[in-house]
């Protein structure tokens, strides 16, 4: 039994591929004095890291992330290695690995492991919530406009099945201050108010919102709070923990950088035994976030390239990360922010936004800017034109060059001017 029990223990802790060499240079490469700016080798050397397709210039990696290339090998030889081992792999030491991922990512995000399990993405954790409370005809909930759509789809479904009712505020493009955020959301409360969905980062225009402050309001009332944080984590700096939120969830493969497919779900301690399983699941108790998990057979490779994807954002640093994502929004905003007819609908004060930015043209359908980007200039956005949003959605990743902004930003104004 012991030398079973050693040889299994002697799987466990190899069954994760160590990231490449290239990937250790970002940290050993790092200078004493840096700067977000360019030129630069600590960033080209980041860049290397990734295997960007030529055709186009890519400022929409807000969907997905694409992985550094260190990642996407290490992924790939887990995925080697569980194919070889097959069913032993799934039935010794898979849930001991995904125990340790979810153990790290806990540290990462600022919260106890036993407060979150890995999902596929903000989809299922916030609607695994939704459907998990227990409505009653005439509860309520509060939500905005700009908040996706599959969750509102999922407040809407639950409205149509237990009668609860659905409250939607809209949120100012550029608020003036917090005060006036919070106050939308007080304001629309009353007795049966049960829980307000709130964007840490809409994702639409890329504005973040107080969350701490918003929490706070909220439960001095009696009112939970779940949190969407699709766009946050490694993305700029934060702990679930200093949020004071009920529920948070996030989507892992977009600036965490991991295989599509994974997300998180937080739930804080005390409110798991409350929330019914998506899934029956009848292996834990009712205290037990594991309830929630219940996901069948599923590519148990993603949670191990979890790691992966830490130990190479570990080595740039989130600060650092942020503070670069920052730097190149305010790059390309500063430029074109009083250029005529060309308009923004996200807020300048660098408190409210980092990476992402919506840009429109007056005159031009957001559809039709999207398409004239892509068929003439070779850049590549997304279009939003819904919820008193109008405009191309423009997400640079890490990688991305002041060069490639630069073009970008002479294609604004060239299609302004015309």
């Amino acid at each position: 039994m012991n030398s079973k029990r050693n040889f299994l223990k002697s799987l466990l802790l190899t069954a994760t591929i160590p990231l490449t060499a290239k990937a250790k240079n970002i940290m050993q490469e790092l200078p004493e004095e840096w700067t977000k700016e360019e030129p630069n080798d600590y960033w080209q050397t980041v860049r290397n890291d990734y295997k960007l397709k030529p055709d186009y210039i890519n400022l929409e990696n807000g969907y997905y992330g694409i992985m550094a290339q260190p990642v996407l090998e290490g992924y790939l030889k887990d995925l080697q290695k569980i194919n070889l081992e097959g069913s032993y792999y799934m039935r010794t030491v898979q849930f001991d690995n995904k125990q340790k991922s979810k153990e790290r990512l806990a540290e990462l995000v600022g919260c106890r492991p036993e407060e979150l399990i890995i999902t596929r993405n903000t989809t299922e954790s916030l609607d695994t919530v939704i459907s998990g409370i227990d409505w009653k005809q005439g509860d309520e909930a509060i939500m905005a406009e700009q908040d996706y759509g599959s969750m509102l789809d999922m407040f809407k479904q639950q409205a149509k099945r237990y009668g609860m009712i659905n409250k939607i505020i809209s949120l100012p493009l550029i608020p003036k201050n917090d005060e006036e955020i919070i106050k939308l959301y007080e304001n629309a409360i009353t007795s049966k108010t049960k829980l307000i969905m709130v964007c840490h980062m809409v994702n639409i225009t890329g504005q973040i919102l107080p969350i701490k402050k918003i929490c706070d309001m909220a439960h001095s009332k009696g009112v939970e709070v779940m949190v969407d944080g699709a766009h946050a984590v490694s993305h700029f700096d934060f702990k679930i923990s200093d949020l004071n939120c009920d529920y948070y969830g996030s989507s892992l493969h977009k600036w965490l950088g991991v295989p599509l497919g994974v997300g998180i779900l937080y739930v804080k301690k005390e409110k798991i035994k409350t929330l019914w399983p998506l899934f029956g699941e009848y292996n834990f108790n009712e205290e037990d976030i594991r309830k929630l998990n219940h996901t069948g057979t599923i590519s148990v490779a993603s949670d191990i390239a979890i790691n992966h994807a830490i130990d190479y954002n570990n080595a740039i640093g989130i600060k650092r990360k942020e503070e670069r994502l920052r730097f190149l929004q305010n790059y390309w905003t500063n430029k074109i922010k009083d250029v005529k007819k060309i308009y923004l609908n996200t807020p300048t004060d660098p408190n409210r936004s980092c990476a992402i930015a919506n840009v429109g043209i007056e005159g031009i359908k957001p559809g039709e800017l999207a398409k004239v980007l892509l068929d003439k200039y070779k850049i590549w956005t997304v279009a939003i034109d819904s919820a008193n949003v109008h405009g191309v959605r423009v997400t640079p990743q890490i990688f991305t060059t002041t060069q490639e902004l630069d073009k970008f930003v002479n294609a604004l104004i060239e299609i302004a001017k015309s």
